[in-house]
């Protein structure tokens, strides 16, 4: 009895003293360097806890985060902290729309020094339920294993939609939604059971893509935002590898071609102009109110022995989903090649006012080219601008929008040079981009260091994809739907 009660009272003196502030030894000026860098970013307010720890190894934390209506978290911590996250939420919830400030105090050896305060801001614009994106590891010949996975941003649980596992010898990639919601949904099988996985009104169809009039099967996907349409690049890739000890690898197009899947009559639509054999036309996407089709456009060349000369340039052709046919006009929105620059993954923002794109110095496989930085196009003006706030010394790649148009995620190099990432940034009404935050994990330093996957297509979910892999699993045993043409 005696040995209990003792035990009781010495948890609670240890449960106070973990929780008594510390009283620094020393103070400075300047900001804590912490892994991952969150000083100063803009947060949705529906974002998971955003633990982080010292970049210079220390042997204690002690960090305080003060709500701009009083509320207050107080975490101890060794070499990171763990936000418990009903106080984080709570947190979040009581400053929507106002500033946090955090103070940050490290012990090395016995000392506890205090460096200066840096401010989270809460955004009053909520972000999308969760991402989708494929891990893969590194590899240029074999499929080693990788999946197509689901991440809820409010916590940091993971779930995998689809694994090649299932289907051994195949690659699972390209997935794409409508708008964020995965009830409409695309994603490719590639292997001897392969085929296009195709998700709406509520059934799954296994697509054979192929047909007389086109080079290859479906490649690179985007949904139409209204009715039932997919735009589709078919493309004869090749991969090529550098002599040069600080490039590794090439993928070039020999040939590409954009086509439209009419979902409701199953039949591939075309276009002339889309279908040239003196252009490369792939990376399609719907404008946001589905009237054009933006593309990626360069002159061809001898491949690969030219494949350096390689530049697209941003394109549009009108659209009319009335009937699925096309505009007879290729307009040039931007040209890329006339500067020296290859532009990559047009995407617009739901609302309709940008483009954001991927620019390179030539080709179009921008996730193996160091200097690839983010750009955005104004619709309304015009204006061409590289996302400064965002762009680092390192390869930054796909990106996609979230559906409110206030945030957008994109997958980096710029931790090691080797591994994609995925980062996250908010924009406002007047295309002003915040810092960008690293996707929040429980110890990010342990979780980042050992994953040996990049993360690949990053694209927001608006809730948790539902995707039945035993009826996955069956379509691939069958000999799925061949897709029509329209003469």
């Amino acid at each position: 009895m005696y040995r209990i009660l003792l035990l009781i009272i010495l948890s609670g003196l240890c449960i106070t003293s973990c929780n008594q502030k510390i009283e620094p030894d020393s103070t400075s000026q300047q900001k804590p360097v912490l892994f991952p860098d969150y000083c100063d970013v803009t947060i949705p307010y529906n974002i998971s806890p955003l633990n982080f720890g010292m970049k210079e190894k220390a042997a204690g934390m002690a960090v305080t985060f003060e709500g701009a209506d009083g509320t207050t978290i107080y975490v101890k911590g060794k070499n990171h902290i763990e936000i418990p996250p009903k106080k984080w939420e709570k947190l979040l919830e009581k400053n929507n729309g106002a500033k946090i400030t955090v103070s940050v105090a490290a012990r090395q050896g016995t000392q506890w020094h205090a460096f200066a305060p840096f401010s989270l801001y809460v955004s009053t614009h909520p972000i999308d339920y969760g991402l989708a994106y494929r891990l893969i590891a590194p590899g240029y010949e074999v499929y080693s294993k990788m999946g197509i996975y689901q991440r809820n941003l409010s916590n940091y649980k993971q779930d995998a939609i689809i694994e090649n596992t299932l289907i051994p010898g195949s690659c699972v990639n390209c997935h794409s939604f409508r708008l964020t919601n995965p009830d409409d949904m695309s994603l490719h099988i590639r292997g001897k059971k392969g085929g296009t996985i195709l998700v709406s009104d509520g059934e799954v169809k296994l697509l054979n893509t192929k047909t007389p009039k086109t080079i290859s099967n479906f490649v690179y996907p985007y949904w139409h935002p209204k009715d039932d349409y997919v735009c589709y690049s078919v493309n004869k890739t090749k991969q090529v590898f550098h002599e040069k000890k600080d490039k590794r690898v090439e993928v070039i197009d020999a040939a590409s071609d954009i086509v439209v899947y009419d979902i409701k009559n199953n039949q591939t639509l075309y276009c002339d102009k889309l279908m040239s054999e003196q252009v490369f036309e792939t990376f399609p996407s719907f404008s946001a109110d589905g009237k054009s089709l933006y593309f990626c456009a360069a002159d061809v060349k001898e491949m690969p022995a030219e494949y350096e000369e390689v530049r697209y340039n941003l394109c549009s052709i009108a659209f009319h989903p009335e009937d699925g046919t096309f505009g007879n006009k290729i307009d040039t929105l931007f040209n890329a090649a006339a500067i020296g620059k290859s532009i990559t993954f047009p995407r617009p923002s739901p609302d309709g006012r940008y483009i954001m794109f991927t620019m390179v110095d030539y080709g179009n496989f921008s996730i193996w080219h160091k200097e690839a930085d983010l750009y955005l196009l104004d619709l309304k003006t015009g204006e061409v601008n590289a996302i400064e706030a965002a762009n680092s010394e390192d390869t930054e790649s796909y990106h996609s929008w979230s559906s409110n148009s206030r945030w957008f995620v994109f997958s980096s190099r710029r931790l090691n040079g080797l591994y994609t990432r995925p980062f996250i940034s908010g924009i406002d009404e007047n295309g002003k981009v915040g810092k960008p935050f690293l996707l929040p994990q429980k110890n990010p330093e342990e979780f980042y260091a050992q994953l040996l996957f990049s993360y690949n297509i990053p694209e927001f979910i608006n809730k948790k994809v539902d995707l039945n892999v035993r009826t996955v699993e069956h379509l691939t045993n069958t000999s799925g739907t061949n897709v029509t043409q329209r003469e």
